[in-house]
């Protein structure tokens, strides 16, 4: 057994969990740019956006889980996308408390033309790794994924 003072040094650049939040962090940003550039948006608007185009209605609540952002967060984005017309709230019909979220046609477009530069990045992330670099990369998020899951 190796006793604290024996421990070897952690060499935080070569640690799997900061060395994954960095490149993470780092893509984020990357794209963070375009979106940014092209329509002004902040990354919880564009979450907001890209979950509410995936699923076509959805909570603010069921948008804070899915895209793992605070409630406050997803408030701001929410009242942002409204502010320009591309969100609309509808009360549940079922549940006057719950307010169902959707894209209104302008919102869509946007969504429309971010998905198609969201998939450009992504091609062009990608190409960087050659075939065998992103069959490992999808299968060991994959691993990760499954095992942040099961807790």
């Amino acid at each position: 057994m190796i006793r604290d003072e024996e421990a070897p040094p952690l060499v935080l650049e070569n640690f799997i969990p900061y060395r994954l939040n960095k490149a993470a962090e780092a893509v984020s940003q990357r794209f963070a740019r375009l979106y940014r550039e092209q329509y002004g948006l902040t990354r919880p608007e564009w979450r907001t956006l890209a979950t509410l185009g995936q699923f076509g209605t959805a909570t603010a609540t069921v948008i804070g889980t899915h895209s793992s952002m605070h409630k406050t967060k997803v408030s701001r984005a929410v009242l942002a996308l409204e502010k320009r017309r591309w969100l609309r709230r509808k009360r549940d019909g079922s549940d006057r408390r719950i307010e169902n979220l959707e894209l209104t046609s302008a919102g869509r477009k946007a969504y429309a033309e971010l998905a198609k530069v969201a998939h450009q990045f992504e091609t062009e992330l990608l190409a960087h790794l050659g075939k065998r670099g992103e069959s490992g990369l999808i299968a060991g998020l994959a691993a990760l994924e499954r095992l942040h899951d099961s807790r």
